[in-house]
């Protein structure tokens, strides 16, 4: 699930400063890294982070930075949990191609054979539909779509199956890649229909346990449980908070796991090495093998080194080249969190990242930074260069967000009475949301599927209000009211693009 991060990360070209090009980049891993990743943290404001580098078959860095919680003394250890995110995918499609090389199912067998009830919009693409495609994320839809109407709410794992089913999908069957956490998840339920055991558990007996991942979570509702947990954190209004876990687990497949750095390593170890520990397989090799064979083409990405090349997708993970290198890798996002996991197969090099904020790039510059010193390649100071391009972001969303507040605090009149806003509205999709009136001609929404959340609108004069949402992963937004006759009859809902990119259209019943 993002920054519910996984999105393509597209490098500008940047000078870097002419005395890099002097340095001795042996020398970076041992001597500069701590450096370098401390300030990086305090820079990018991470509370707290985990790395870990992998090379020829020893962890030759593995180190705990920060607090587990912002304004509390417990510092985070190698075997404290992260939410993990999207890098959840990977070990969902590992362990179906998995049952691939025990001959219990192929990914190339339709998905109808294991779940009878799985319809897509287009009739004859869910008739067609391999276990492959849901892996690989071209069923057509847009990258998030309907995850507004999935991610974090009340809904069963057979419930989003079946909204799945009814989402228009933008493009033509296997046309064009969109990223689909929905996907992920009903690839996840093929599992207990195949081997009897419920995702979570077959993950646990067949890849947790037998590598020795100890304190790994593959549920979300587990994690606050733990004794050894960070919390997560986000940016409100420019102040850095603690905020509730996701619970995910109506997506367990698609991103609900928490590890440890240590556990990770032991992850990232048996991909390098086959799926061996030690003499021991684990991981089929050819399992391994299936998830790195490219499916898609996401697009291209310009390197900071000046190499444009494309991006492809494989099963639960990334692919492209670099440097003649090739490169496979995901990031992970959800409420909190962002983390990376980036391997160099050939160069038997592996790097993890896990940070508890959701407002960083630094998992993405950290990889970069060591590859490019493994690959003895100048030092570009990825870090720096990502903060500017996100302060200058951020500066321009406050911007806007502060026009917006102003436009508020004008007081402009509002085309209808505000009781005429209220009531009940319905998206075929989504379901559900009531809006009721507060003070001042404020409303408040709240949504079927997303009990624990609310939105709070203040109104920016005609027929818009200024949208803030309790849960601040989901944002602000300005919401435009359609009205007809003096009446209204309908509303548009957008969401963070954390969370979805398309608004919903919802129709005022009541």
């Amino acid at each position: 699930m993002k920054k519910i991060v996984f999105l393509v990360t597209v490098f500008i070209v940047c000078a870097t400063q002419t005395y890099a090009q002097h340095i001795d980049r042996s020398k970076f891993i041992k001597d500069s890294l701590d450096y370098y990743v401390n300030r990086a943290l305090t820079n990018w404001r991470v509370p707290g982070a985990a790395v870990c580098i992998v090379k020829d078959g020893k962890v030759v860095m593995m180190k705990a930075y920060g607090i587990k919680e912002l304004g509390l003394a417990n510092k985070v250890d190698i075997n404290t949990l992260f939410m993990i995110g999207s890098n959840t995918k990977a070990f969902t499609a590992t362990a179906l191609a998995m049952l691939q090389a025990q001959n219990k199912l192929s990914l190339d067998d339709k998905v109808t054979k294991y779940l009878p009830q799985f319809k897509l919009e287009n009739k004859l693409a869910g008739e067609q539909a391999i276990v492959r495609d849901l892996l690989c994320h071209r069923l057509g839809l847009q990258t998030f779509q309907g995850d507004f109407t999935f991610y974090n709410t009340n809904l069963t794992r057979s419930e989003v199956i079946e909204k799945l089913g009814q989402i228009k999908a933008v493009y033509p069957f296997r046309t064009k890649w969109g990223y689909t956490n929905s996907a992920f998840l009903t690839a996840g339920q093929i599992i207990p229909v195949v081997t009897g055991k419920p995702w979570e558990i077959f993950l646990k007996e067949n890849i947790f346990a037998p590598l020795g991942m100890t304190n790994t979570l593959a549920l979300s509702a587990d994690m606050p449980k733990s004794l050894n947990r960070t919390v997560p954190h986000t940016l409100i209004d420019g102040r850095l908070s603690a905020i509730p876990y996701a619970q995910l687990d109506n997506m367990a497949p698609a991103g609900a796991i928490s590890s440890s750095i240590n556990d990770m390593s032991k992850w990232v170890m048996a991909l390098l090495n086959d799926g061996k520990v030690g003499a021991r397989q684990v991981i089929p090799a050819a399992a391994i093998a299936a998830t790195r064979e490219a499916q898609d083409i996401v697009g291209s990405v310009r390197h900071l080194n000046g190499e444009t090349n494309y991006e492809l997708y494989g099963l639960g993970w990334f692919i492209q080249d670099y440097a003649g290198h090739r490169l496979v890798m995901h990031t992970g996002g959800v409420n909190g969190y962002v983390t990376s996991v980036t391997l160099v197969p050939k160069d038997h090099l592996g790097i993890v990242v896990l940070t508890n904020t959701d407002q960083n790039e630094f998992i993405e510059a950290l990889p970069w930074e060591i590859m490019d010193a493994y690959f003895k390649m100048q030092y570009r100071n990825y870090s720096d260069t990502f903060l500017s391009e996100y302060q200058t972001e951020m500066a321009t969303e406050q911007a806007k967000d502060k026009k917006l507040r102003d436009s508020v605090a004008m007081n402009r009149p509002l085309a209808l009475p505000v009781a005429n806003y209220t009531g009940k509205y319905v998206n075929e999709l989504y379901g559900s949301m009531t809006i009721t009136q507060g003070e001042n001609n404020d409303l408040e929404i709240r949504f079927e599927h997303h009990p624990r959340m609310y939105a709070h609108l203040q109104p920016l004069g005609g027929n818009r209000f200024y949208v803030t949402f309790s849960d601040p992963v989901f944002g602000k937004a300005v919401f435009p009211f359609a009205v007809q006759n003096g009446k209204v009859t309908g509303v548009r809902v957008k969401v963070a693009d954390f969370v979805e990119y398309n608004p919903y259209e919802f129709r005022k019943v009541q």
